[in-house]
């Protein structure tokens, strides 16, 4: 059997999750069948060998091609005007849906961003890891958890909630920036987890920014003296910080805050993203 087949038979081996996966994402039997062949031509220009799960390679590939699909959706619907998304009354796609989530799937799902989307579909579905999804999307682990956090709220109908402790990590906030600005290292390192992480997305390495910094003294260092136009902001619901010029989002910190110290930057600089982005600036 040369390698051509063998990718055949590991696809044809994953097919009915991989098609359940993105029919349920995209709604669309013609999409998913799209989806599911780039994933295949996908891994036919790969070693499939150097691949520790193929079926897990598959799933994220799948998923990654539908929030481009639906990126491109949300894209065509502002160009034109009117709605892109594919109609959900089609028996097959409901019949496809879990018990537990059909009804409401069906009336809300239009009503989800792409990366919500992704991350209900995923986590609750398909018990996909947040860390895999966070990955996907190009998020930290806490905004994908707040993404399908959200994602539930409107299939339950239910106004968002602020997180618990939200007073309490606004003010991590306001004092992580005030100390940034005056260049006080001892105090931001005093709100900064001794083993803080700092990582930034493609967009920002190509734009001079290191691509992870670790421990609150080097992070500390990075911010100090900086931020002076920096604003707090909610990101997906959660604390965070933005630099948005004349009101115009240029880079979001994505924060994760645990008892009082921040332990995750995750600095977004590319425009799908922020696009993507529930953001309130302050």
């Amino acid at each position: 059997m040369d390698d051509r087949d063998t990718t055949a038979q590991q696809l044809e081996e994953h097919r009915a999750h991989l098609t359940a996966v993105a029919y349920r994402i995209l709604g669309s039997h013609a999409e998913a069948d799209d989806a599911v062949q780039e994933a295949w031509l996908r891994l036919a220009r790969m070693d499939s060998g150097t691949i520790e799960k193929v079926g897990g390679w598959l799933t994220t590939v799948v998923a990654r091609i539908c929030l481009d699909l639906l990126r491109s959706r949300t894209r065509r619907e502002a160009h034109d005007g009117m709605p892109a998304q594919v109609p959900l009354s089609d028996p097959e796609y409901e019949a496809l849906l879990s018990d537990s989530v059909e009804s409401a799937l069906l009336v809300v799902l239009d009503t989800l961003t792409p990366p919500e989307r992704i991350a209900f579909v995923l986590h609750d579905v398909f018990a996909v890891p947040f860390e895999e999804i966070s990955v996907l999307l190009g998020r930290s682990p806490n905004a994908a958890k707040q993404l399908a956090s959200r994602a539930r709220r409107r299939l339950r109908g239910a106004a968002p909630e602020p997180p618990p402790g939200r007073a309490r990590n606004r003010q991590v906030v306001d004092a992580f920036l005030a100390a940034s600005r005056s260049g006080d290292l001892a105090r931001l390192v005093a709100v900064l987890d001794p083993d803080v992480v700092m990582r930034a997305d493609a967009t920002a390495v190509r734009m001079g920014a290191a691509e992870e910094v670790q421990g609150a003294e080097d992070v500390a260092k990075v911010f100090s003296g900086r931020a002076l136009e920096a604003r707090p902001a909610l990101v997906d619901g959660a604390a965070g910080i933005a630099w948005a010029p004349k009101d115009t989002v240029r880079v979001v910190w994505e924060l994760e805050i645990v008892d009082g110290t921040i332990t995750r930057i995750d600095m977004l600089t590319a425009a799908e993203t922020l696009g993507d982005l529930d953001l309130v600036l302050d």
